[in-house]
């Protein structure tokens, strides 16, 4: 058995390497970077504060999601904000990328923030950040066959609002 100062190390070393996808999560929640800074320092919290923390790795990262999930879930219960505003919700692209690749995260953010709450944290999860529909039935507690229909719904919805975008590919004149 470790003692409390190995268990803190090993648990600090976990939330080290969950903290990007538990970030990405929370923002898509949130649709806010500050909210979501906040939700997943609380999740932090929240999980170094713990008595007993899962010890095998799936069971571990599914029971992080879950805490910042039921975190999300609490503000919105005692929020009457907005889950998402598009405005100061786009991030600031990586100014190296390529014009295409650009164009196609904006185009795919946008698209995203058009979509339900519920439809952007089923797309988060399973397409993001990588669980199986199986993890993600046991961390929404539904069965897994309403996870395979919500997320069929959820990237219908993704590919319609991407069809909608307004950027359009710009073509070369013939004949110039």
């Amino acid at each position: 058995m470790f003692d409390r100062a190995s268990r803190a190390d090993q648990l600090e070393q976990g939330l080290r390497r969950y903290l990007p996808r538990l970030f990405g999560y929370a923002l898509s929640l949130t649709g806010d970077e500050e909210k979501a800074q906040d939700l997943v320092q609380e999740c932090a919290m929240r999980a170094l504060d713990a008595a007993r923390v899962p010890a095998d790795e799936a069971a571990f990262r599914a029971w992080l999601f879950k805490i910042l999930r039921n975190l999300w879930i609490d503000r919105q219960r005692k929020s009457l904000e907005s889950v998402l505003d598009t405005e100061e919700s786009l991030l600031i692209p990586d100014l190296s990328a390529s014009e295409g690749r650009l164009i196609d995260g904006i185009t795919v953010h946008q698209a995203l923030d058009r979509l339900s709450p519920a439809a952007r944290e089923i797309l988060c999860l399973v397409d993001l950040a990588g669980f199986t529909y199986m993890e993600a039935a046991e961390l929404l507690e539904v069965p897994v066959g309403t996870v395979m229909s919500r997320i069929s719904r959820a990237r219908a919805a993704l590919h319609a609002a991407l069809q909608q975008s307004n950027v359009r590919a710009l073509h070369a004149k013939r004949g110039s």
